[in-house]
């Protein structure tokens, strides 16, 4: 396939709107004009990439009615497509998809441009102010892969009660809330989010085989 496949479905589209369309009109891959309006202007490229980005939020300057037009098989689209659709929205860039296999409704209309307006979460910068103040010191390196694991402020409390135990032995959970100022340490060790806890009786909890050895990696 090449990029100039995609051009007939998108003109025909246009077309059948009332647009004028004409191709390479400058550095426009796709322009088109109906009447006193706005110009329509469409970037055509095989692959979503960074540089149909850049070409198109330069197209602004020329019109705000920019979109971006890929093959509707795109692989990347497929895999990232609400990712993409977020960042369009807020470039205020529009997206197409197209299918040059010459059937009806081969052009489809995924976006609009238009003037992106975020809706703000309170709760989601409240977790997240919340974490940053429980957070003891600076544990993590900016970037790291997080399937591996992260210190989380939650995560440091769960490390607290382990070393105690791994210390102390089989203790109450009261004494352990009371012993490292940790008033959720029952809660931690009941939850047992990590398996790094047995229950031994009512009350009363130790270190699991899985506990004494994962903690290590997180204590060096």
């Amino acid at each position: 396939m090449k990029e100039s496949d995609l051009y007939l479905p998108i003109k025909n589209y246009l077309e059948s709107q009332n647009y004028e369309v004409k191709g390479e009109v400058g550095n426009c891959d796709v322009m088109a004009v109906r009447g006193d309006e706005t110009p329509v202007v469409v970037e055509l490229k095989l692959v979503f990439n960074l540089t149909v980005i850049l070409q198109s939020v330069d197209r602004l300057s020329i019109t705000p009615i920019v979109y971006i037009g890929i093959p509707k098989q795109c692989k990347t689209l497929k895999r990232q497509g609400k990712q993409i659709i977020k960042l369009l929205k807020m470039l205020g860039l529009g997206l197409i998809t197209i299918n040059p296999d010459g059937k009806k409704d081969n052009v489809t209309v995924l976006l609009d441009p238009s003037e992106y307006k975020p809706r703000k979460s309170k709760n989601r910068e409240q977790r997240l102010l919340g974490e940053f103040a429980k957070r003891v010191g600076d544990p993590n390196l900016g970037g790291v892969d997080k399937r591996k694991g992260i210190m989380t402020a939650y995560r440091q409390s769960a490390l607290a009660v382990a070393r105690y135990l791994k210390e102390e032995g089989p203790t109450k959970a009261s004494v352990v809330a009371k012993s490292i100022q940790e008033p959720k340490s029952r809660d931690i060790m009941y939850r047992d989010v990590y398996g790094w806890f047995d229950k031994v009786s009512p009350g009363v909890y130790t270190l699991s085989p899985r506990g004494r050895q994962e903690i290590i990696a997180w204590m060096s």
